[in-house]
């Protein structure tokens, strides 16, 4: 995909937002093109039904400015690494092989890296793309502490978040996204509402909704928080 094409798909046009001024030309480029990878609005979920979920190349990002700790963005835009090992939809991206599937790379889809300027437009704008300012505003986790001993085997064990998500390197599933950096990259509003009702969030979610008290999600998102900081 063409570097111009998947930049102006980042440059969301978001509802309920009040997004900043965009740079001359890219409006036009934002319109035309960028829903190729990402939703321009929030999608008509009970409408399009599950294709939706099964046609999506990227996530959405109407929401962007409730998820993402900005520094993290504009660095990420700069430098993208991958952090969902089996793609936005794992389904499409799996093959068989003789012994177990695996991952096919040719099914990925490589994000392109933005100058530092680009990525501080572009992170600048997404952040102010604030569709569920409500689901933060409800949210009343506070960080705090919990034993990494005890973290791991809330996270392994107890809830069976490894089936999908790693914390740590090379080990865990490869279906979600990555949760050893979800502490630098996330707000911790948005990883206990997520945690708590991901399908508020994204009702196409390939997470279901854990059914977790409030008590066993700030416990999540604390051992989250002590694996995130313990990241270089």
């Amino acid at each position: 995909m063409k570097q111009g094409i998947l930049w102006a798909a980042l440059i969301l046009v978001g509802l309920g937002s009040a997004p900043v001024a965009l740079a001359a030309g890219a409006e036009e480029l934002v319109r035309t093109e960028c829903a190729a990878c990402h939703a321009l609005e929030r999608p008509d979920y009970e409408a399009l039904g599950i294709q939706e979920r099964i046609d999506r190349k990227g996530p959405p990002l109407y929401y962007a400015g409730n998820k993402f700790q900005p520094e993290w963005l504009e660095s990420w835009l700069q430098n993208p690494t991958r952090l969902r090992p089996a793609g936005i939809f794992p389904a499409a991206a799996v093959k068989e092989s003789e012994e177990f599937d695996v991952i096919d790379p040719d099914k990925l889809i490589e994000h392109p890296a933005l100058t530092a300027e680009q990525a501080s437009e572009v992170a600048t704008y997404l952040m102010s793309l604030r569709h569920h300012d409500d689901l933060i505003a409800a949210n009343t986790y506070e960080p705090g502490t919990i034993a990494k001993r005890m973290g791991q085997l809330n996270f392994s064990k107890f809830n069976g978040c490894d089936a999908c998500h790693s914390d740590e390197p090379g080990y865990g599933g490869l279906s979600g996204p990555e949760l050893y950096t979800a502490w630098q990259r996330l707000q911790p509003a948005f990883i206990a509402s997520f945690i708590a009702d991901p399908v508020a969030w994204d009702p196409h979610t390939l997470m279901p909704k854990s059914g977790l008290n409030e008590g066993a999600v700030a416990r999540l998102t604390n051992y989250l928080k002590l694996i995130g900081e313990e990241q270089p």
